[in-house]
């Protein structure tokens, strides 16, 4: 995929029809106003796309038609941040059930689709991502950015190279030296920012991390909506998501981008915290907030039209998990689970952790969750040190819509964490809401992982 191609946009996203899009609670709209309709003609998403053009060989490049047929998303993050209705894109967790039912599926069957077909990517912009405090890994990705600097892609053209902005400085990385070095390498070094991947994330064709399992969770917080295909090299202390072996690295590279990869989309939730909107007074005037608010009744009950109750106040996209816990409080948090209409139950323990499938080995399995393969479609949960001896882990389907939230009568707030970043406190009244996402994160497998069938063929 050539970067340099101002059109290449919303690259494994899943896209439907949204002209019967309903809300599916008024308490999570952050206005009174109808949802705008959708401008977007019926398309299919860019790697849909793609698929349509495989040839009987197994093999594909995405043609210029493609390419430039894509409009850009000029959504910014500071507009996901505050629920702004203006948005072009419906969030999942206002999505109708057959709508996230529909999607949800879509995100499968791609998977399976993508995982028995070659992608030939057209790579020159290269990102890099480390450990910014690990000095063997700073030396590492020094001489794979040197390899790739000192190297052309399969049309000639030379990579351009993205490491963090951190790196231009680092005595390690020693970037001054690879200029030095070579003065033709000053314009195919860059340095990437946090504010880059989120405004930009099409210009990389690919993500390489190097590290463990945290750094590939790093690479999905970095890359929020949009996720370039991420080849993860294990140098960590975890390998649940690594799958390549850095000693191997040239020829690793070499084959990727010559012959094509392979690409599993790993589920990824989308978590948006529901804030709840203060009230001083009662209906007679006089009062306390939590003498006469109930969650429950806001959020399925009677009240549960009323959108004013909530508004959202930030989301994530996240691949391993989301926690909520009592943080530095002594007493239990007090959390109630909702998963679409119903209430499913009250929590008295040490927290609730909501996991992916590739999350089910992390979190969860410490806290006595079940293990799960990636490819199933669930969302697991677990409570942590419940208060109880009849909770047990629960497994709910990727098409539910699930709400855990803290009881206006709760003793004490609990904190919400997503992948273990962006910790935000939980007040009596606020509520988290979970949801399969729209932006899957696509990590490249091995070429030796497709089957014989398809081996023979290319």
């Amino acid at each position: 995929m050539d970067s340099d191609s101002d059109g290449v946009h919303e690259q494994l996203e899943v896209i439907f029809d949204q002209s019967a899009a309903q809300r599916r609670r008024a308490s999570l709209n952050p206005g009174t106003s109808n949802r705008p309709s959708s401008q977007r003609q019926k398309t299919s998403c860019f790697v849909h796309q793609l698929l349509e053009e495989k040839s009987k060989s197994g093999q594909w490049t995405p043609s210029t038609d493609i390419l430039s047929d894509r409009t850009a998303d000029k959504e910014t993050p500071e507009d996901q941040r505050n629920g702004d209705e203006t948005q072009r894109h419906t969030q999942s967790r206002l999505l109708t059930k057959k709508q996230l039912s529909d999607m949800a599926f879509g995100i499968r069957e791609l998977s399976k689709k993508l995982g028995h077909i070659r992608l030939l990517l057209k790579v020159r912009n290269v990102f890099l991502l480390t450990k910014a405090h690990d000095q063997k890994l700073i030396a590492n990705t020094r001489d794979m950015t040197q390899y790739l600097l000192k190297n052309t892609n399969e049309e000639g053209q030379p990579y351009v190279v993205w490491v963090e902005e951190t790196m231009r400085d680092n005595a390690v990385f020693n970037a001054k030296g690879l200029l030095d070095h070579d003065p033709s390498y000053k314009d195919r070094l860059r340095y990437w920012t946090n504010e880059l991947c989120a405004k930009k994330p099409h210009t990389f064709e690919i993500c390489i991390a190097l590290g463990g399992d945290g750094t590939v969770l790093y690479a999905s917080w970095l890359f929020q909506r949009v996720v370039p295909p991420v080849m993860s090299f294990a140098l960590g202390s975890l390998g649940f998501l690594t799958k390549f072996d850095f000693d191997n690295y040239p020829h690793i590279l070499t084959r990727a981008f010559r012959d094509g990869v392979t690409v599993s989309l790993r589920l990824r939730f989308e978590a948006t915290v529901m804030r709840a909107r203060p009230r001083s007074q009662n209906e007679n005037g006089s009062g306390n907030e939590g003498d006469y608010r109930d969650l429950i009744d806001e959020i399925i009950g009677e009240s549960s039209d009323d959108s004013t109750t909530h508004h959202p106040l930030v989301s994530h996209n996240i691949l391993n998990d989301i926690v909520l816990d009592r943080e530095p409080n002594a007493t239990m948090s007090s959390i109630e689970i909702f998963g679409d209409e119903e209430h499913f139950t009250t929590v008295q323990a040490d927290g609730v952790c909501v996991a992916t499938p590739t999350g089910s080995t992390a979190y969860n399995l410490a806290a006595g969750g079940s293990l799960c393969h990636p490819e199933n479609p669930v969302i697991l949960v677990t409570a942590i040190a419940p208060h109880t001896l009849s909770f047990r882990p629960i497994i709910l389907p990727d098409t539910i819509v699930l709400r855990m939230g803290v009881p206006y009568d709760a003793r004490a707030s609990c904190w919400a964490s997503f992948d273990g970043k962006e910790r935000t406190e939980l007040t009596p009244g606020d509520y988290v809401t979970v949801s399969a996402s729209r932006f899957p994160f696509p990590s490249v497998l091995p070429l030796d992982r497709r089957n014989q069938k398809q081996s023979k063929k290319t």
